[in-house]
């Protein structure tokens, strides 16, 4: 039977610029040994003895070397299986709010990154429970429902 764990989580940063929401993505480099040349948000696993919004601010700052200026858990987890070890992961998603002119400074697991318009940055993300986590994003945070402002954590 594989086993049920939630060790990964993942970031969805984003920026105002104008009057609507950019988001980044970044770009696995080429010879990752795990899906090279794959656009996704930021993500890396909860180190021991870590909380997973701990874990998500850490590696949005090792990723991207970005802290945010706001930052919400979003109310959806994004699973996948591992065959290579059988392993079911349950991935915790989090939205960052970054500064508009924020340089992003990326580590060397990534190649490039984009900031990009919500039709579009859908479009790139390969995974269907990725796009519905930037959807849930998309409407509940930058959308301005109800429950974007339940939904937010201290920095």
């Amino acid at each position: 039977m594989a086993e049920v764990t939630s060790r990964i989580i993942e970031v969805c940063p984003f920026r105002i610029k104008g009057d609507r929401g950019e988001y980044l993505l970044i770009r696995r480099a080429p010879d990752d040994p795990l899906y090279p040349g794959l656009w996704q948000f930021v993500s890396g696993r909860v180190e021991e003895g870590e909380k997973a919004h701990e874990a998500a601010l850490r590696e949005l700052r090792e990723e991207a070397g970005a802290g945010p200026l706001r930052f919400w858990v979003v109310p959806a987890v994004n699973p996948f299986y591992d065959p290579h070890r059988d392993l079911i992961s349950l991935v915790v998603l989090f939205a960052a709010q970054l500064e508009s002119g924020f340089e992003v400074r990326l580590s060397p697991e990534h190649s490039t990154f984009e900031w990009l318009p919500y039709a579009e940055a859908r479009r790139r993300l390969v995974w269907p429970g990725q796009r519905n986590c930037l959807d849930i994003v998309h409407q509940y945070i930058l959308g301005g429902e109800e429950a974007g402002t339940l939904l937010e954590l201290p920095v």
